[in-house]
Protein backbone atom coordinates (compact mmCIF):
# COMPACT_ATOMS: atom_id res chain seq x y z
CA UNK A 1 0.00 0.00 0.00
CA UNK A 2 1.35 3.43 -0.91
CA UNK A 3 2.33 5.55 2.09
CA UNK A 4 0.92 9.03 2.59
CA UNK A 5 3.27 11.87 3.65
CA UNK A 6 1.67 11.77 7.10
CA UNK A 7 2.35 8.07 7.42
CA UNK A 8 5.92 8.64 6.32
CA UNK A 9 6.33 11.24 9.06
CA UNK A 10 5.16 8.74 11.67
CA UNK A 11 7.52 6.10 10.29
CA UNK A 12 10.40 8.55 10.48
CA UNK A 13 9.84 9.17 14.15
CA UNK A 14 10.34 5.48 14.89
CA UNK A 15 13.35 4.79 12.63
CA UNK A 16 16.66 4.83 14.56
CA UNK A 17 19.90 2.89 14.07
CA UNK A 18 23.08 1.65 15.91
CA UNK A 19 26.77 1.01 14.64
CA UNK A 20 30.93 0.76 14.26
CA UNK A 21 33.64 3.30 12.69
CA UNK A 22 35.94 4.90 10.02
CA UNK A 23 38.00 7.98 9.16
CA UNK A 24 36.92 11.19 7.37
CA UNK A 25 37.34 11.68 3.63
CA UNK A 26 39.25 14.55 2.08
CA UNK A 27 37.28 17.76 1.68
CA UNK A 28 38.46 18.64 -1.83
CA UNK A 29 39.00 16.82 -5.11
CA UNK A 30 37.85 13.24 -5.39
CA UNK A 31 37.38 11.67 -1.98
CA UNK A 32 39.10 8.43 -1.09
CA UNK A 33 37.17 5.78 0.87
CA UNK A 34 38.73 4.55 4.08
CA UNK A 35 38.63 0.81 4.74
CA UNK A 36 39.43 -1.30 7.78
CA UNK A 37 38.80 1.56 10.24
CA UNK A 38 40.52 1.32 13.61
CA UNK A 39 39.24 4.37 15.48
CA UNK A 40 37.09 3.82 18.56
CA UNK A 41 34.10 5.70 19.89
CA UNK A 42 36.15 6.96 22.85
CA UNK A 43 38.59 8.79 20.57
CA UNK A 44 36.09 10.25 18.12
CA UNK A 45 34.47 13.65 18.34
CA UNK A 46 30.79 13.35 19.22
CA UNK A 47 27.96 15.15 17.41
CA UNK A 48 24.78 14.59 19.48
CA UNK A 49 22.95 17.48 17.80
CA UNK A 50 23.58 16.27 14.26
CA UNK A 51 20.78 14.39 12.46
CA UNK A 52 21.68 12.01 9.67
CA UNK A 53 18.85 10.77 7.46
CA UNK A 54 18.61 7.99 4.87
CA UNK A 55 15.99 6.86 2.35
CA UNK A 56 16.13 3.40 0.78
CA UNK A 57 15.05 2.47 -2.69
CA UNK A 58 12.30 -0.12 -3.21
CA UNK A 59 14.65 -2.97 -2.28
CA UNK A 60 14.44 -1.98 1.40
CA UNK A 61 17.03 -1.99 4.18
CA UNK A 62 16.98 -5.77 4.52
CA UNK A 63 18.07 -6.43 0.93
CA UNK A 64 21.35 -8.16 1.97
CA UNK A 65 22.96 -5.72 -0.46
CA UNK A 66 23.50 -1.98 -0.98
CA UNK A 67 20.54 -0.60 1.01
CA UNK A 68 21.55 -2.71 3.99
CA UNK A 69 25.19 -1.60 3.65
CA UNK A 70 24.07 2.03 3.71
CA UNK A 71 22.00 1.49 6.83
CA UNK A 72 24.98 -0.20 8.47
CA UNK A 73 26.97 2.98 7.85
CA UNK A 74 24.23 4.94 9.60
CA UNK A 75 24.41 2.52 12.53
CA UNK A 76 28.15 3.05 12.75
CA UNK A 77 27.72 6.79 12.82
CA UNK A 78 25.11 6.68 15.57
CA UNK A 79 27.27 4.49 17.79
CA UNK A 80 30.70 5.97 17.04
CA UNK A 81 29.84 9.64 16.48
CA UNK A 82 26.82 9.93 18.74
CA UNK A 83 24.69 11.41 15.98
CA UNK A 84 20.93 11.02 15.72
CA UNK A 85 19.64 9.00 12.75
CA UNK A 86 16.37 8.61 10.92
CA UNK A 87 15.79 6.01 8.22
CA UNK A 88 12.73 5.57 6.05
CA UNK A 89 12.11 2.67 3.70
CA UNK A 90 10.52 3.11 0.29
CA UNK A 91 7.97 0.51 -0.78
CA UNK A 92 8.06 1.56 -4.44
CA UNK A 93 9.12 4.45 -6.66
CA UNK A 94 6.03 6.46 -5.73
CA UNK A 95 7.49 6.85 -2.23
CA UNK A 96 10.72 8.55 -3.25
CA UNK A 97 9.51 12.15 -3.55
CA UNK A 98 7.22 12.17 -0.48
CA UNK A 99 9.87 10.40 1.62
CA UNK A 100 12.42 13.04 0.67
CA UNK A 101 9.95 15.81 1.41
CA UNK A 102 9.20 14.29 4.81
CA UNK A 103 12.92 14.06 5.59
CA UNK A 104 13.36 17.69 4.62
CA UNK A 105 10.80 18.62 7.25
CA UNK A 106 12.93 16.85 9.87
CA UNK A 107 15.83 19.34 9.41
CA UNK A 108 18.37 16.66 8.58
CA UNK A 109 22.01 17.66 8.70
CA UNK A 110 22.62 15.29 5.78
CA UNK A 111 20.12 13.27 3.78
CA UNK A 112 21.51 10.21 2.00
CA UNK A 113 19.48 8.54 -0.73
CA UNK A 114 20.31 4.97 -1.70
CA UNK A 115 20.39 4.16 -5.36
CA UNK A 116 20.35 5.46 -8.90
CA UNK A 117 16.56 5.36 -9.01
CA UNK A 118 16.32 8.17 -6.44
CA UNK A 119 18.35 10.59 -8.57
CA UNK A 120 15.42 12.62 -9.92
CA UNK A 121 13.76 13.02 -6.52
CA UNK A 122 17.09 13.88 -4.90
CA UNK A 123 17.90 16.49 -7.51
CA UNK A 124 14.47 18.09 -7.14
CA UNK A 125 14.75 18.36 -3.34
CA UNK A 126 18.35 19.58 -3.46
CA UNK A 127 17.46 22.23 -6.02
CA UNK A 128 14.49 23.41 -3.96
CA UNK A 129 16.55 23.42 -0.73
CA UNK A 130 20.02 24.78 -1.60
CA UNK A 131 20.97 25.22 2.07
CA UNK A 132 20.38 21.53 2.85
CA UNK A 133 23.03 18.86 2.25
CA UNK A 134 22.48 15.61 0.38
CA UNK A 135 24.46 12.56 -0.71
CA UNK A 136 23.39 9.86 -3.13
CA UNK A 137 24.76 6.34 -3.42
CA UNK A 138 25.35 4.93 -6.91
CA UNK A 139 24.70 8.05 -8.98
CA UNK A 140 26.94 10.84 -10.27
CA UNK A 141 24.51 12.60 -12.59
CA UNK A 142 23.67 15.47 -10.22
CA UNK A 143 25.95 18.51 -10.43
CA UNK A 144 24.86 20.67 -7.51
CA UNK A 145 26.98 22.21 -4.74
CA UNK A 146 24.87 20.55 -2.04
CA UNK A 147 24.85 16.98 -3.44
CA UNK A 148 27.72 14.51 -2.95
CA UNK A 149 27.88 11.40 -5.16
CA UNK A 150 29.04 8.17 -3.50
CA UNK A 151 30.07 6.00 -6.45
CA UNK A 152 32.13 2.89 -7.16
CA UNK A 153 34.15 1.56 -10.12
CA UNK A 154 32.72 -1.91 -9.76
CA UNK A 155 33.69 -2.94 -13.29
CA UNK A 156 37.22 -3.59 -12.00
CA UNK A 157 36.12 -5.89 -9.17
CA UNK A 158 33.53 -7.60 -11.38
CA UNK A 159 36.31 -8.34 -13.87
CA UNK A 160 38.08 -10.33 -11.17
CA UNK A 161 34.84 -12.12 -10.25
CA UNK A 162 34.22 -13.00 -13.89
CA UNK A 163 37.70 -14.51 -14.13
CA UNK A 164 37.06 -16.59 -11.00
CA UNK A 165 33.64 -17.69 -12.27
CA UNK A 166 35.07 -18.82 -15.60
CA UNK A 167 37.95 -20.66 -13.94
CA UNK A 168 35.60 -22.46 -11.55
CA UNK A 169 32.92 -23.41 -14.09
CA UNK A 170 32.79 -27.08 -14.95
CA UNK A 171 30.19 -26.69 -17.68
CA UNK A 172 31.92 -23.87 -19.52
CA UNK A 173 28.77 -21.74 -19.18
CA UNK A 174 28.23 -18.89 -16.71
CA UNK A 175 25.49 -16.27 -16.51
CA UNK A 176 24.57 -12.85 -15.19
CA UNK A 177 21.38 -10.83 -15.03
CA UNK A 178 20.17 -7.55 -13.59
CA UNK A 179 17.16 -6.04 -11.90
CA UNK A 180 16.98 -3.13 -14.36
CA UNK A 181 19.18 -2.04 -17.25
CA UNK A 182 20.65 0.99 -15.50
CA UNK A 183 24.31 2.07 -15.26
CA UNK A 184 24.84 0.91 -11.68
CA UNK A 185 23.75 -2.58 -12.74
CA UNK A 186 25.30 -2.89 -16.20
CA UNK A 187 28.71 -1.79 -14.86
CA UNK A 188 28.89 -5.10 -12.94
CA UNK A 189 27.83 -7.09 -15.97
CA UNK A 190 30.37 -5.40 -18.25
CA UNK A 191 33.24 -6.20 -15.91
CA UNK A 192 32.04 -9.78 -15.43
CA UNK A 193 31.91 -10.44 -19.18
CA UNK A 194 35.39 -8.96 -19.67
CA UNK A 195 36.78 -11.09 -16.84
CA UNK A 196 35.44 -14.23 -18.49
CA UNK A 197 36.98 -13.12 -21.79
CA UNK A 198 40.34 -12.62 -20.06
CA UNK A 199 40.19 -16.14 -18.64
CA UNK A 200 39.41 -17.52 -22.08
CA UNK A 201 42.42 -15.68 -23.52
CA UNK A 202 44.73 -16.89 -20.77
CA UNK A 203 43.56 -20.51 -20.76
CA UNK A 204 42.63 -21.14 -24.37
CA UNK A 205 39.12 -22.06 -23.20
CA UNK A 206 35.80 -20.72 -24.50
CA UNK A 207 33.60 -20.22 -21.44
CA UNK A 208 30.27 -18.74 -22.55
CA UNK A 209 28.34 -15.96 -20.78
CA UNK A 210 24.55 -15.98 -20.80
CA UNK A 211 22.47 -12.93 -19.95
CA UNK A 212 24.58 -10.02 -21.16
CA UNK A 213 26.07 -8.72 -24.39
CA UNK A 214 28.50 -5.90 -23.62
CA UNK A 215 28.76 -4.68 -27.21
CA UNK A 216 25.03 -4.07 -27.55
CA UNK A 217 24.49 -3.33 -23.84
CA UNK A 218 21.52 -5.68 -23.89
CA UNK A 219 20.72 -8.70 -21.78
CA UNK A 220 18.47 -10.32 -19.21
CA UNK A 221 16.63 -8.27 -16.58
CA UNK A 222 13.81 -9.02 -14.19
CA UNK A 223 12.41 -5.47 -14.28
CA UNK A 224 12.62 -4.73 -10.55
CA UNK A 225 14.66 -5.27 -7.40
CA UNK A 226 12.12 -6.82 -5.07
CA UNK A 227 10.31 -9.81 -6.68
CA UNK A 228 12.47 -12.78 -5.74
CA UNK A 229 10.36 -15.20 -7.80
CA UNK A 230 11.54 -13.44 -10.97
CA UNK A 231 15.15 -14.00 -10.00
CA UNK A 232 14.45 -17.64 -9.24
CA UNK A 233 12.70 -18.21 -12.56
CA UNK A 234 15.42 -16.52 -14.59
CA UNK A 235 18.17 -18.43 -12.77
CA UNK A 236 16.34 -21.69 -13.43
CA UNK A 237 16.33 -20.85 -17.14
CA UNK A 238 20.09 -20.27 -17.07
CA UNK A 239 20.64 -23.51 -15.16
CA UNK A 240 18.57 -25.38 -17.73
CA UNK A 241 20.94 -24.00 -20.39
CA UNK A 242 23.94 -25.36 -18.49
CA UNK A 243 25.11 -22.40 -16.43
CA UNK A 244 26.84 -23.44 -13.22
CA UNK A 245 27.86 -19.96 -11.98
CA UNK A 246 25.41 -17.04 -11.91
CA UNK A 247 25.95 -13.41 -10.90
CA UNK A 248 22.62 -11.65 -10.14
CA UNK A 249 22.88 -7.86 -9.95
CA UNK A 250 19.42 -7.29 -8.57
CA UNK A 251 19.33 -6.72 -4.82
CA UNK A 252 16.77 -8.97 -3.10
CA UNK A 253 15.79 -10.46 -6.46
CA UNK A 254 19.19 -12.13 -6.39
CA UNK A 255 18.07 -14.17 -3.39
CA UNK A 256 15.65 -15.92 -5.72
CA UNK A 257 18.59 -16.88 -7.93
CA UNK A 258 20.43 -18.12 -4.85
CA UNK A 259 17.45 -20.32 -3.97
CA UNK A 260 17.44 -21.78 -7.49
CA UNK A 261 21.20 -22.43 -7.33
CA UNK A 262 20.96 -24.10 -3.94
CA UNK A 263 18.12 -26.32 -5.13
CA UNK A 264 20.11 -27.31 -8.22
CA UNK A 265 22.94 -28.54 -6.01
CA UNK A 266 25.79 -27.89 -8.43
CA UNK A 267 25.50 -24.15 -9.14
CA UNK A 268 27.46 -21.32 -7.51
CA UNK A 269 26.48 -17.68 -7.05
CA UNK A 270 28.59 -14.53 -7.28
CA UNK A 271 26.88 -11.97 -5.01
CA UNK A 272 27.22 -8.19 -5.36
CA UNK A 273 27.51 -5.04 -3.21
CA UNK A 274 28.18 -6.86 0.08
CA UNK A 275 29.80 -10.17 1.00
CA UNK A 276 26.81 -12.49 0.59
CA UNK A 277 28.46 -15.10 2.81
CA UNK A 278 27.93 -12.72 5.73
CA UNK A 279 24.69 -10.97 4.75
CA UNK A 280 22.76 -14.03 3.53
CA UNK A 281 24.23 -16.90 5.59
CA UNK A 282 21.46 -19.29 4.54
CA UNK A 283 23.26 -19.50 1.19
CA UNK A 284 26.84 -19.72 2.44
CA UNK A 285 27.35 -23.04 0.70
CA UNK A 286 26.82 -21.57 -2.77
CA UNK A 287 28.60 -18.19 -2.66
CA UNK A 288 31.74 -18.49 -4.79
CA UNK A 289 32.71 -14.87 -4.02
CA UNK A 290 31.10 -11.43 -3.97
CA UNK A 291 31.81 -8.13 -5.71
CA UNK A 292 31.98 -5.80 -2.73
CA UNK A 293 31.36 -2.05 -2.59
CA UNK A 294 32.36 -0.37 0.67
CA UNK A 295 29.08 1.52 0.93
CA UNK A 296 29.10 1.28 4.71
CA UNK A 297 32.46 3.04 4.93
CA UNK A 298 31.49 5.69 2.37
CA UNK A 299 28.29 6.42 4.28
CA UNK A 300 30.04 6.67 7.63
CA UNK A 301 32.87 8.85 6.33
CA UNK A 302 30.49 11.25 4.61
CA UNK A 303 28.36 11.62 7.73
CA UNK A 304 31.48 12.25 9.82
CA UNK A 305 32.85 14.86 7.42
CA UNK A 306 29.50 16.66 7.21
CA UNK A 307 28.99 16.67 10.99
CA UNK A 308 32.53 18.07 11.30
CA UNK A 309 31.69 20.96 8.97
CA UNK A 310 33.70 19.48 6.07
CA UNK A 311 30.94 18.65 3.60
CA UNK A 312 32.13 18.56 0.00
CA UNK A 313 30.28 17.77 -3.19
CA UNK A 314 33.45 16.10 -4.57
CA UNK A 315 32.61 12.57 -5.71
CA UNK A 316 33.53 9.77 -3.31
CA UNK A 317 34.87 7.13 -5.70
CA UNK A 318 35.61 3.58 -4.57
CA UNK A 319 38.27 1.75 -6.60
CA UNK A 320 40.49 -1.31 -6.28
CA UNK A 321 43.40 1.01 -5.53
CA UNK A 322 41.81 2.62 -2.48
CA UNK A 323 39.95 -0.46 -1.29
CA UNK A 324 36.53 1.00 -2.09
CA UNK A 325 35.70 -2.07 -4.21
CA UNK A 326 37.04 -5.61 -4.29
CA UNK A 327 36.08 -9.25 -4.25
CA UNK A 328 35.23 -11.10 -1.05
CA UNK A 329 37.09 -14.20 0.18
CA UNK A 330 36.21 -17.48 -1.51
CA UNK A 331 35.07 -18.94 1.84
CA UNK A 332 33.79 -22.50 1.31
CA UNK A 333 35.13 -22.50 -2.25
CA UNK A 334 38.72 -21.60 -1.36
CA UNK A 335 39.91 -25.21 -1.45
CA UNK A 336 38.04 -25.79 -4.71
CA UNK A 337 39.96 -23.13 -6.62
CA UNK A 338 43.46 -24.01 -7.86
CA UNK A 339 46.21 -21.90 -6.31
CA UNK A 340 47.38 -20.75 -9.72
CA UNK A 341 43.92 -19.27 -10.36
CA UNK A 342 43.96 -17.43 -7.04
CA UNK A 343 47.47 -16.16 -7.76
CA UNK A 344 46.45 -15.01 -11.23
CA UNK A 345 43.47 -13.09 -9.84
CA UNK A 346 45.78 -11.26 -7.45
CA UNK A 347 48.15 -10.47 -10.34
CA UNK A 348 45.26 -9.09 -12.39
CA UNK A 349 44.18 -6.97 -9.45
CA UNK A 350 47.65 -5.43 -9.18
CA UNK A 351 47.75 -4.83 -12.94
CA UNK A 352 44.43 -2.98 -12.77
CA UNK A 353 45.66 -0.91 -9.83
CA UNK A 354 48.92 -0.02 -11.60
CA UNK A 355 47.10 0.87 -14.81
CA UNK A 356 48.80 -1.75 -16.96
CA UNK A 357 45.44 -3.48 -17.38
CA UNK A 358 42.47 -1.31 -18.28
CA UNK A 359 38.94 -2.42 -17.50
CA UNK A 360 36.30 -0.14 -18.95
CA UNK A 361 32.53 0.13 -19.03
CA UNK A 362 30.26 2.78 -20.54
CA UNK A 363 28.76 2.95 -17.05
CA UNK A 364 32.01 3.68 -15.20
CA UNK A 365 31.89 6.78 -12.94
CA UNK A 366 32.50 9.89 -15.04
CA UNK A 367 35.51 10.85 -12.95
CA UNK A 368 37.29 7.58 -13.89
CA UNK A 369 36.54 7.63 -17.63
Amino acid sequence: MKKTPAAVGLALAAALALGACAAPPASTGTDTPTTNPTDTATTMQQFPDFLGCMISDAGGFDDKSFNQAGSDGMKQAQTELGIQTKLVQSNDSNDYAPNLAAMQAQNCGLTITVGYNLADATKAQATANPNSKFAIIDDDSISLPNVKPLIFKTSDASFLAGYVAAAYSQSGIVATFGGQNIPTVSIFMDGFVDGVAQYNTDSGKSVKVLGWDKASQNGSFTGDFDDQSKGQNLAQQFIAQGADVIMPVAGPVGLGAAAAAQAAGNVAIVWVDADGYNTAPQYQDIFLTSVVKEIQVATFDTLQATASGQFSNAPYVGTLANGGVGIAPYHNFDSKLPQDVKDKVEQLKQQIISGTLKVTSPSDPKSTQ
